[in-house]
């Protein structure tokens, strides 16, 4: 399997489909690059080069003890792009990989990126402040850490119904979608698991998402109910200098059936325009 290894000696999977201008897949917590094979097939398909990752603590990567925060997140991913000799690239992540393209480009800077999406991404910062009302109390986060650290199979299956929205009346159940997000966030270590919980829910994204200059698209489903839309994409578009807000009436965090075809489709006319 490919494999670079990082600074730190820690080993980062990857997968690197196609030819072309290339497209780089960060993904959401517990899972891993497969969250992304859908879209993945189809870039490819549609004559891009696309790399999609497994953060460190996830998926085939390095369970490390240290390191699960995003500054380190931002730092893996430039060695990643800097290893495969990737420019010109657009950068795109779901959820908690929405705020590490966000760390990356207020980090690094853009010189490798020509674009980027943040899709139900957690910037700019989802806990609920004096500055940030419309974010979710700590009591939320405290949850999520004590059912990853309690019984984390339980925890994950039961998390799979309000992901996808499958918890909706009149929501088609896909068990095979459910047990696809199990599989996944079974193979994430629990001490990154764990440690990402306050990663993905306690960092200020503010000043990344100001310093970011190339066009991002921020899209998000109005009916997310783990990242809601009113604290995270109506913030970012109005913190980003070129930014362009989709919404997906009715949709979840994530986005399957018809919501997945159609920002499937609104990704590659965003990259291709």
């Amino acid at each position: 399997m490919p494999f670079v290894t990082l600074t730190d000696g820690s080993q980062k999977y990857y997968k690197d489909w196609g030819t072309g201008r290339p497209v780089v897949l960060c993904h959401g917590w517990p899972l891993n690059a497969d969250a992304w094979d859908g879209q993945a097939l189809a870039l490819a398909s549609a004559g891009y080069r696309v790399v999609a990752h497994d953060r460190r603590g996830h998926g085939r990567s390095t369970q490390t003890w240290d390191g699960n925060h995003m500054d380190q997140y931002a730092d893996d991913l430039a060695e990643l792009l800097d290893r495969l000799e990737i420019s010109d690239a657009v950068l795109v992540g779901h959820s908690t990989g929405g705020g590490e393209v966000a760390r990356y480009l207020g980090r690094h800077g853009s010189s490798r990126v020509r674009k980027a999406v943040l899709v139900g991404a957690v910037p700019p910062l989802m806990l609920k402040t004096g500055g940030n009302p419309q974010g979710s109390p700590i009591e939320v986060f405290d949850g999520i850490r004590a059912g990853v650290a309690g019984d984390r199979s339980q925890f994950y299956y039961e998390l799979s119904e309000s992901f996808y929205g499958f918890n909706r009346p009149g929501a088609t159940v896909s068990e095979g979608k459910r047990r696809e997000f199990w599989l996944q966030g079974m193979q994430a270590g629990l001490k990154g698991a764990f440690d990402c919980v306050e990663a993905f829910s306690e960092t200020d994204f503010t000043e990344d998402l100001k310093k970011i200059d190339i066009p991002v698209l921020v899209a998000h489903g109005d009916d997310d109910q783990i990242v809601p839309i009113a604290a995270s994409a109506k913030k970012s578009v109005e913190l980003l200098s070129r930014g362009i807000l989709k919404v997906y009436p009715g949709a979840p965090h994530g986005l399957v059936g018809a919501y997945e075809a159609e920002f499937t489709k609104d990704l590659i006319d965003f990259i291709g325009a």
